[in-house]
């Protein structure tokens, strides 16, 4: 059957550009990248152990992973208005619950609400971004990098600040103000968000995640971003626990993890000249190679400053990947199921926030923490190999672009 022409796609109002779809992630974003640390720090002050700390934040990530691929068939199916508007109002939830109630199910309850209601949002934000020309997308993508790795700089630091300042009860309530604001900026772009969803007029076809996993370009950009993630939270993971090995103090190591969230931005501000002169696969190969080398001999060394340096580095290639991968989901995901395609992503990056820590933390007690490197750096490097071809293929269908209202 030939492909359905699509009309160009009229151009956005302003209120539902680029800019004001980043502005809303980086409000809700702020509230789990904050909340991760307001949930810790205040079961610990509540006398809970490190373990069920653990499994605090392994619920903001476990539901997430379970519902991503859900999430975006619906949002494929019943486009991104209602689907936002819900998840913004459970993270308002999740952010309020513990300013009322200060006890273990409270956060509990608290991390359930803000990670699945992020995680929609999140996808819908995603699949509204690759509407559009491959151009357009690359650089919508190139901005929701940034605005994600600043609201991840920006949500930790003003909830540590304000826990010292307001105390454990009361930064939940400064964490609710960015979902606020962001459901008013919502109810503005309503209409722009309900005539960007193309109703199918096709009888629907039974479908499966894995008819995704059989297409073989997708295949190798889940491949590479589940490796590429995961090469981020081993990162995250590895270098406290190598950093208490070596007797650097936790404001050092602070500093360490630093340098890299400060290259995230730093290389999402230059993505947009960068890829004028690289295509999205051979900034994920670089990307790979460069991190694997860097895993290679990050334990060999103690000095700050090298650690710092080697930090910078991993950040600047594993933050040059994000635009690309999603630009490429969007490119070879078939018609009406980009969403879908967005969720399989959302989904394999929370099986490894969930199963990695617990995975290398023990393996990390039996062999040490210096094998978990290498391990890492083993796994980019066979991903390399894996996605050797990836680039050469053909995108299985042209991008679903929102209806023309003049039409």
């Amino acid at each position: 059957m030939p492909s359905p022409q699509l009309r160009p796609a009229s151009k956005p109002s302003l209120l539902a550009g680029p800019a004001m779809l980043c502005l809303l992630i980086m409000l809700v974003h702020m509230a789990i990248s904050g909340g991760r640390i307001a949930v810790s720090l205040t079961a610990l002050q509540l006398g809970r152990s490190t373990f069920e700390v653990g499994i605090l934040i392994a619920v903001f990530a476990l539901l997430p992973a379970l519902l991503s691929v859900k999430a975006g068939q619906l949002l494929d199916k019943i486009g991104p208005w209602k689907p936002m508007q819900l998840c913004v109002m459970t993270v308002i939830i999740g952010a309020v619950l513990p300013l009322l109630w200060q006890d273990l199910i409270a956060l509990i309850i608290s991390a359930v609400c803000i990670g699945i209601g992020h995680m929609v949002f999140q996808i819908a934000i995603q699949r509204q971004l690759g509407l559009g020309s491959n151009e357009e997308r690359m650089r919508n993508f190139s901005w929701l990098s940034l605005s994600l790795a600043t609201s991840g700089l920006i949500g930790p630091l003003v909830t540590g600040i304000s826990i010292d300042q307001l105390g454990h009860r009361y930064v939940f309530g400064l964490l609710a103000l960015g979902p606020i604001f962001c459901l008013a900026g919502l109810y503005r772009i309503r209409s722009d968000l309900l005539a960007s969803h193309i109703k199918s007029t096709q009888p629907k076809e039974k479908s499966s995640v894995f008819d995704l996993l059989a297409i073989a370009p997708l295949r190798k950009v889940f491949a590479a971003n589940m490796l590429l993630s995961g090469a981020w939270d081993t990162h995250m993971f590895v270098v406290p626990i190598f950093g208490v090995g070596i007797g650097l103090s936790a404001t050092t190591i602070g500093v360490v993890l630093s340098s890299f969230a400060a290259a995230t931005i730093v290389v999402r501000l230059a993505l947009p000249f960068i890829q004028r002169y690289l295509k999205p696969w051979h900034l994920i190969h670089l990307a790979m190679v460069i991190a694997g080398l860097n895993f290679l001999i990050y334990p060999l060394f103690s000095q700050v400053w090298i650690l710092m340096t080697m930090s910078f580095i991993l950040g600047i290639a594993l933050g040059s990947t994000q635009p690309g991968i999603l630009a490429l989901l969007q490119q070879h995901a078939p018609p009406g199921r980009a969403g879908e395609a967005f969720g399989v992503r959302m989904a394999l990056i929370n099986t490894v926030q969930v199963s990695l820590p617990l995975t290398f933390g023990a393996l990390g007690a039996i062999m040490g923490i210096m094998p978990l490197f290498w391990m890492t750096a083993a796994g980019l490097g066979a991903g390399r190999w894996f996605t050797r071809s990836a680039g050469k293929e053909a995108p299985l269908s042209n991008v679903e672009l929102p209806p023309d209202p003049k039409s």
